[in-house]
């Protein structure tokens, strides 16, 4: 096992990386920008060392200095948590050419799987259904009308590389494409540094279910079940649980076979999502592997009882997986609410400040809270609105949904500005309760 690790991160998944290197024995090595610097996880944290300024290009994007933080400190190997770097197979490559372990898969299989179009290549020879959609990116608004012309509008148009919701974008119409192309590549230009765009068939009125992963190093890989995440707003992920009510027995068994082939077909390491789209009919399409650990991944572990980032660092060293998929059991029903500094009543605006005054929930049997805030801490605008992420267990979705609105109701924030409100009108929502949703549920019903 490591002595030292550093965490390329911040905010809460740094935290939590953090406490789980703390339970394991090993030294942490944090990392800040200017902005962070009174920031929680640079104070828990054995030791701190200051990458850059406030903007995320010049601090955690910032390869060289992350780099050069892990040697000076001695740190064996590199945690990215999920964003910034997590995915930059440029930056696993230079750890691994500095002797440093990056926790994550190698950085030639983030680099298949980091071009979507090349991955859903990836999956269709591996027998993994996957949307119908481009062979690969393609060039030019020629192109992209003969293939929206052969799939058959509502069509996307998505970033090759990256992901996050960024580079999408909806085309209903052929009068739609070529202004619809011009925003996408725009926005996956200034996000990944790439423009190239592939297209799909839209699924439309689907679920988004994936399956979370883990593979050593000696071949054996395993799945730990499925997260619904089909609650979003523009594309972006706000309440999350696990397992899926959607699927049955039948469903459920064949998307975790479909998910562990995907992983065998690339030789997956460390922990990863395999990403699925469930249409009306209960057909699934594969639509990208995330290779990270994700913000979702608590519901995982609330159901299953493995802490996948103390998994993660045990893969990393060279460890066995202890477990095969006839272990796996899943007990219960799991809810998380990501909780961010925006204004509802504004369209969701980010709402970066000083918390002047902070009530986490606490108290009782299953209920979760990841953050990295405290009383007079700041919220900078430079980084992801997340503050918190609220996770509660229960023997049932109504038990579990139960403990979300009792903690929701404790949840006190004054400072900034927050989405509590609208979690808890969510969570009363009759559809919600019912399970009937889609990944257009939030835009049809708050027209968002």
């Amino acid at each position: 096992m490591f002595n030292k690790i550093l965490i390329a991160n911040r905010g809460e998944i740094a935290v939590r990386i953090i406490r789980a290197c703390r339970e394991m024995g090993i030294a942490t090595v944090a990392v800040f920008s200017e902005a962070d610097r009174e920031a929680l996880h640079a104070q828990l944290a054995d030791e701190a060392v200051c990458i850059g300024p406030a903007r995320a290009r010049d601090s955690y994007l910032h390869m060289e200095n992350i780099l050069s933080a892990a040697c000076i400190t001695r740190a064996e190997a590199i945690h990215p948590g999920f964003g910034f770097l997590s995915e930059n197979s440029a930056f696993a490559k230079m750890c691994a050419e500095c002797r440093i372990k990056f926790i994550g898969p190698d950085a030639s299989v983030i680099e298949r799987l980091g071009d979507k179009a090349e991955a859903k290549k990836t999956m269709k020879a591996a027998g993994v259904p996957v949307i119908p959609g481009s062979e690969g990116a393609f060039v030019g608004l020629d192109a992209a009308r003969r293939i929206a012309a052969a799939l058959g509008y509502p069509v996307l148009v998505k970033a090759a590389a990256g992901g996050g919701g960024r580079g999408i974008r909806i085309v209903r119409a052929e009068s739609e494409l070529a202004t619809a192309i011009d925003a996408a590549s725009g926005e996956a230009l200034a996000a990944f540094g790439d423009g190239a765009l592939y297209m799909e068939k839209m699924i439309e009125n689907a679920r988004h279910v994936e399956i979370q992963l883990l593979g050593d190093e000696h071949g054996r890989i395993v799945h730990l079940g499925e997260r619904d995440c089909s609650l979003q707003r523009r594309n972006q992920k706000m309440l999350e649980e696990s397992p899926s009510i959607a699927l049955n027995p039948e469903q459920r068994a064949a998307m975790g076979e479909a998910a562990c082939r995907a992983a065998a077909a690339v030789g997956y390491t460390n922990a990863g999502t395999a990403e699925f789209l469930l249409d009306c009919d209960g057909q699934f399409y594969f639509m990208e592997m995330n290779t990270r650990i994700q913000v979702e991944h608590p519901v995982t572990e609330m159901v299953t009882g493995v802490d996948i980032v103390k998994t993660q660092l045990a893969i990393a060293a060279g460890e066995v997986l202890p477990f095969t998929q006839a272990d796996v059991r899943i007990a219960g029903h799991a809810i998380e609410c990501r909780i961010n500094a925006e204004d509802a009543k504004r369209g969701f605006a980010p709402s970066p400040g000083t918390v002047a005054y902070l009530h986490l929930p606490a108290g009782g049997p299953g209920l979760r809270v990841d953050s990295a805030m405290y009383a007079g801490c700041e919220i900078p605008p430079y980084y992801d609105s997340m503050i918190a992420k609220v996770i509660t267990h229960g023997a049932t979705r109504d038990e579990a949904i139960a403990k979300m609105r009792r903690a929701l109701a404790e949840f006190i924030v004054q400072g900034v500005e927050t989405n509590l409100d609208f979690q808890t009108e969510l969570l009363w929502h009759p559809a919600f309760l019912r399970g009937a949703l889609d990944t257009g549920f939030i835009a049809r019903e708050w027209l968002l």
